[in-house]
């Protein structure tokens, strides 16, 4: 029975720029490298998976995985290519979301191929930007039902996929990204867990205060080792733990990833946090990876989506998430709500957020993903917003100034791009209320650091605020500092898109 044509194969075949004989034989000598030399791929056959939405057997689509990835210089997966069992061929455009949510098995070996192909890339010095996002409202419409439910118990294999492997060895799959060595996964005892959760720990301390450029790769390898982990069957006290560093991993991946405008990558990797959350039943930090993806919606200029995705993530959360998480999930939606122009559902949504972080009394300890969430973050979001609507209204301005400067008041050591944040956000909404002297101030605080991070997030929003600038660009303070913003912002920055952040 025909299945219909592949074609998110074929739009990401095009895309490659190969003939149907050519990736044929690239099949065929790829499968080799990988460990299957018996494999004979052939044009007929590659038409076939295109034409008709034939799936080829194991373990093609894992070459194909492999060839795409390098081939496009960013991860692309089975899923993008419309090759997972189970459901129809792909009918959709690549990126839209197709094949969520995964099988709950699949979690473990699809985060240990993502980050696989990810440090792959980051090998052989390609750039992974290159796909499209999957829009808010795929994403909550495909997550939705699965994420209100908890997981059903089932027995977990030993170790993932071939039965006919010896206990101890490496599954294949585990070898496309380096195409040489093979990675052996093996269990782990509470003592390596902690290990792993404290380096969570320096790891986010990093990315707080220089950006997430610099230790992204490190962070993605970790993750890919803990992936291999999670094929194993642990005790299950353990094994959730497990899954909760996966989570945070994978959000901490998705954050860098996002902060150096891997736009399609973080996303992926927020979406694997959401899988790994809930395959441990902690379905608050489902909610929080959701949220990021959110914020990045925001961040790009689609409010729409952002709030979408906000809706899955704070019915999804459930009921024991605290008063502290369920703040800093408001003010997100109030982020976009101001983006949109929506003043009043803003200032609403950010009265709630005021009244949930007021009531979060401290007596159940936050998890370790919340403790960055703090009263300076609350009133860093709450400038954010505000400065956000003053494009559509300056008289919220004035709030945006007051927010920023308590934010700076209540800022701890270490926080360091958090803090450019707010200085950038204070100097744009004294732009916004015609106060360019304060606003020079304000910019070259920004300006002094800004260049000991590794955070395209800070240049975005940078060049934002040079936009601003330019109706005071007569005075001449404004005119010396439109110079310094010029040799500040990286030449990649310097004519990118504008965001309204």
């Amino acid at each position: 029975m025909s299945r219909g044509p592949n074609t998110r194969l074929a739009d990401l075949f095009e895309l490659a720029g190969w003939s149907k004989g050519e990736l044929a034989r690239l099949v065929n000598r790829q499968a080799g490298v990988m460990g299957y030399p018996q494999l004979a791929t052939d044009t007929s056959r590659v038409r076939r998976w295109m034409e008709t939405g034939e799936i080829p057997r194991d373990p093609v689509p894992k070459v194909l995985e492999a060839l795409f990835t390098e081939r496009l210089g960013r991860v692309v997966t089975i899923e993008d290519l419309g090759l997972a069992r189970g459901g129809r061929a792909g009918r959709r455009r690549a990126g839209s979301g197709a094949g969520l949510p995964w099988a709950p098995e699949r979690t473990a070996e699809v985060l240990t191929e993502f980050t696989g192909m990810d440090l792959m890339l980051n090998r052989r010095g390609l750039v992974g930007a290159g796909a499209a996002l999957a829009a808010g409202s795929t994403l909550s419409s495909a997550m939705h039902d699965w994420l209100h439910t908890d997981p059903a118990s089932r027995p977990r294999p030993h170790v993932a996929s071939d039965p006919l492997r010896r206990p101890g060895t490496a599954d294949p799959a585990f070898e496309y990204a380096s195409h040489t060595s093979s990675y052996e996964a093996t269990p782990v005892g509470s003592a390596e867990v902690e290990a792993l959760e404290r380096s969570v720990e320096v790891f986010r301390a990093w990315d707080a205060a220089r950006g997430g450029g610099l230790q992204r790769k490190a962070v993605v390898g970790q993750l890919n080792e803990v992936g291999g982990m999670l094929a194993y069957r642990h005790p299950p006290q353990l094994q959730r733990r497990l899954w909760g560093v996966a989570a945070n991993l994978a959000v901490l991946a998705g954050w860098m990833s996002h902060d150096v405008g891997l736009e399609p990558t973080a996303q992926k990797y927020f979406v694997i946090a959401t899988h790994a959350a809930r395959e441990g039943g902690d379905r608050p930090r489902a909610g929080e990876a959701l949220s990021r993806a959110a914020r990045q919606m925001v961040h790009l200029g689609r409010p729409d989506d952002a709030l979408d995705l906000m809706k899955l993530a704070k019915s999804g959360s459930g009921q024991r998430t605290l008063p502290r998480t369920r703040a800093m999930l408001c003010t997100i939606e109030a982020w976009a709500q101001a983006a949109k122009g929506d003043g009043r559902g803003m200032r609403r949504t950010l009265g709630e957020a005021e009244d949930l972080f007021a009531a979060d009394k401290g007596d159940v300890p936050p998890p370790s993903w919340m403790q960055m969430f703090d009263e300076a973050d609350l009133h860093g979001m709450e400038a954010l917003a505000y400065r956000t609507f003053a494009e559509h209204d300056p008289a919220a301005a004035h709030l945006a100034q007051r927010h920023a400067h308590r934010a700076l008041r209540l800022r701890a050591e270490g926080r360091q791009r958090s803090q450019i944040f707010d200085y950038i956000s204070l100097a744009s909404a004294c732009f916004i209320a015609d106060d360019p002297e304060q606003a020079d101030r304000y910019a070259r605080l920004a300006l002094l650091t800004i260049g000991e991070t590794s955070s395209h997030r800070t240049w975005d929003r940078l060049r934002e605020m040079y936009r601003l600038t330019g109706q005071y660009a007569d005075y001449p303070k404004v005119q010396d500092l439109r110079e310094e913003l010029r040799f500040a912002l990286p030449r990649q920055a310097r004519g990118g898109r504008s965001t309204k952040a």
